[in-house]
């Protein structure tokens, strides 16, 4: 089950609407319990330095909060990318490990040193599938299962990731990333 950890999520045409339309989730967490992640490219209009202005120069750019998925959207958590190399002495006071140099940062702790990160978001919620519920969408077609590149999560242009993603993959895949947003559209 742990295979799905650290990868992406990749909407399909059979979401056509509502908050996982064209999405991106990045997987954290998969197991018999299920799966947790956080939706990559969803900026909102809310700035970090309004609720957290300490955190300001930790966040890549755009320094906006993320809309991470539709469960526990008035809570905040952050998720960064460890630099690499790895800092000489270890990751950042707060840090919990997920997925490669992928990992979830305390917000009440300190921000991070700029030097120990390449890249830090903060999303309001998550995404979250109970036991079986993700594999059966996945065998539905709504989503697609892809190799996630270190960029990803901190792309700085996310209104594009969807469209990104699905053009680096081989083969006819690719061809999708030209669909309409709307099929009408064609």
């Amino acid at each position: 089950m742990d295979a799905w950890r650290g990868r992406l999520l990749v909407a399909t045409p059979a979401i056509g609407g509502g908050v996982f339309a064209r999405s991106v989730v990045i997987l954290l967490d998969h197991d018999a319990d299920g799966a947790l992640g956080v939706i990559v490219n969803r900026p909102l209009e809310s700035e970090v330095h309004r609720l957290l202005p300490d955190w300001t120069s930790s966040v890549t750019s755009p320094t906006l909060l993320f809309q991470g998925g539709p469960v526990a959207v008035d809570s905040a958590l952050a998720v960064g990318v460890l630099a690499d190399p790895a800092p000489a002495d270890g990751p950042p006071v707060g840090w919990r490990p997920m997925a490669g140099r992928i990992g979830l940062v305390d917000l009440d702790g300190p921000p991070p040193a700029p030097q120990v990160l390449a890249g830090l978001r903060v999303f309001a919620g998550y995404a979250g599938w109970g036991p079986g519920q993700l594999e059966g969408e996945v065998a539905e077609g709504s989503w697609l299962v892809l190799e996630a590149e270190p960029g990803d999560l901190i792309s700085r242009h996310p209104d594009s990731l969807w469209h990104d993603v699905v053009r680096r993959q081989p083969g006819d895949l690719r061809f999708w990333a030209t669909l309409p947003d709307d099929p009408s559209e064609n």
